[in-house]
């Protein structure tokens, strides 16, 4: 059965309120703009690290990429940026990367006011997120990535951030469901960019039960890792319809790179 738009597992997504379209249709209608600024916040907050690599891609140093990505945010909602999207923004990377690109252009006349939103936070400087930020820019530049267009650098490290954002959420499931060792045992099955996996043979042998069983696992572990990754992409894009485009994209940048 195919899940309906807003939901995991044919139930109610607990980020349906998150989803880009909801930021869309705010700015249409004009109605509900405290749930689209909350909508935007959330969005923002987990997809942070790409906008600030695109920052430090610039040329920037660390703290001034710091100041401008937070300066950013606080720019969106000043200036109601994101009751302006429409359809013909598409999704929010797009939308994020766009309105990053007006913004810098007048950068040097928002440096010296913008200290990490300049007072006028729109959401929390994250010290530790913004270290993993640096940390993925710091690995990007070391393998050759920083000689790309910055807006390579943004995709790849927007891809990773979905990726791991699904794998927190699959993870957080089978925590919730008391499961957590069997997601620690199989979580190889789904990492991008993981060492050779191991048979199911070996795996059958080191914890003891059937390969039959190793294998039922390791299907369960990857269909709902699907799902988490399609309803992680469906909260960026506008409509269903963008879904399977975006998660082509998201494919040809992991692996392309």
């Amino acid at each position: 059965m195919q899940n309906l738009p807003g939901t995991v597992y044919g139930q109610t997504d607990p980020f349906a309120a998150t989803h880009w379209s909801v930021i869309v249709a705010a700015g249409k209608t004009q109605a509900d703009p405290e749930s689209a600024r909350a909508a935007l916040a959330q969005l923002c907050q987990t997809y942070w690290p790409p906008l600030y690599t695109y920052v430090r891609g610039r040329g920037y140093s660390v703290h001034d990429a710091q100041d401008l990505t937070q300066g950013f945010f606080a720019y969106l909602i000043e200036h109601k940026i994101h009751l302006r999207a429409d359809r013909q923004m598409g999704k929010f990377r797009s939308f994020l990367l766009a309105s990053l690109k007006h913004f810098l252009s007048h950068a040097r006349e928002r440096e010296q006011t913008l200290k990490r939103g300049g007072g006028r936070e729109f959401i929390p400087f994250d010290e530790a997120r913004a270290e993993e930020a640096e940390s993925l820019f710091q690995t990007h530049s070391s393998s050759g990535s920083s000689a790309l267009p910055e807006e390579r650098l943004f995709e790849r490290t927007w891809a990773e951030t979905l990726v791991e954002t699904a794998l927190g959420r699959l993870a957080a499931a089978y925590k919730a469901e008391g499961k957590e060792n069997l997601f620690e045992s199989f979580q190889t099955f789904v990492a991008v960019g993981a060492d050779p996996l191991p048979t199911y043979s070996e795996l059958a042998t080191r914890l003891a039960v059937a390969e039959s069983t190793i294998r039922s696992h390791v299907t369960r572990l990857r269909g709902r890792y699907r799902e988490m990754l399609r309803a992680e992409v469906r909260r960026t894009v506008d409509t269903e319809s963008e879904v399977d485009e975006e998660l082509r994209e998201l494919l040809r940048v992991l692996i392309g790179n």
